[in-house]
């Protein structure tokens, strides 16, 4: 009897220790950064394409007021409401204590500070494909940004989603380190492939998700629902999306459709950041989504 309670202790206890070492949060190696500078100039290119003022800016903020990442911004989903946070370089409620490893971590890896899983509506799945030059220009250009000492709110997200250790399990299952278009065959298309599927993170709203939440990539980039609950986004894929290479382009640049239409939604910001971009990454976009199988 007693040996049998002993065998299922241990067993118990081996579950366990399974269990957090499966759910535990990795930091970045630090050794991925060694050597590098940063060039904030070319962090700032970063910071366009990547969106980062769309979703921390503070709601409603226009022009240079864009570049104060407040947070604030509330974004809906199936497993709660995702506030954005304060990510300014404010020493005491922002991220201006961070080191450039720190933010390399959270960036790539989806890990805080205090070794804390990030919910993935921060779109480290998409970011982890970053090379690390371009982290650390990013991180030398948030240098030059101004702090605000605007608090964080709360996450609104309720039982069980808000167990952060299970964040382990979800990134267990859907963080990867292979491209969806596995083969980019031009310069072109290899550039077009990091904007999209990397700074961009274009799949991260037009590509549809598991029950769980995460990217189903055997549907890369073929429309989803909204988050919020209102409308649809649109597919990406060459079977849907019959617009020419320069159409593509100028969309991203203007906002207008072929069709005389516009950019609604989300999509407003994501045009701000592609309108300031180069005309070869507009281009770039557009080669790798006809390269789409």
């Amino acid at each position: 009897m007693r040996r049998g309670l002993y065998a299922s202790v241990i067993a118990l206890a081996a579950i366990a220790a399974a269990g957090l070492f499966v759910t535990r949060a990795t930091p970045l190696e630090m050794a991925a950064l060694d050597g590098l500078a940063g060039d904030a100039v070319a962090g700032e290119t970063v910071f366009i394409a990547s969106g980062c003022a769309s979703c921390h800016a503070a709601p409603e903020a226009e022009d240079d007021a864009k570049l104060i990442l407040a947070g604030g911004q509330r974004f809906e989903s199936d497993f709660g409401t995702f506030i954005a946070p304060n990510v300014s370089p404010d020493p005491a409620v922002g991220i201006g204590g961070w080191t450039q490893g720190q933010f390399a971590t959270a960036v790539k890896r989806g890990v805080s500070p205090d070794g804390r899983h990030y919910y993935p509506a921060f779109p480290y799945a998409s970011y982890a494909f970053m090379t690390d030059q371009d982290v650390v220009d990013l991180w030398a250009y948030w240098q030059t940004l101004p702090s605000d000492a605007t608090p964080s709110a709360p996450h609104e997200v309720g039982f069980p989603f808000n167990i952060r250790r299970a964040v382990g399990v979800w990134k267990q299952l859907y963080l990867t380190d292979s491209w969806a278009l596995a083969s980019a065959d031009t310069p072109e298309i290899e550039r077009g492939r990091y904007l999209v599927e990397a700074l961009a993170h274009c799949s991260e709203c037009h590509t549809p998700r598991t029950a769980l939440g995460g990217m189903d990539r055997t549907r890369w980039l073929a429309g989803a629902p909204n988050p919020s609950g209102r409308g649809t986004i649109p597919s990406l894929t060459p079977g849907d999306l019959t617009w020419g290479v320069t159409e593509i382009a100028y969309y991203l640049q203007s906002g207008f459709t072929p069709d005389y239409d516009s950019a609604g939604g989300h999509m407003v910001a994501v045009i701000e950041n592609f309108a300031k971009l180069p005309q070869s990454d507009r281009l770039a976009v557009a080669a790798y989504l006809k390269a789409l199988p």
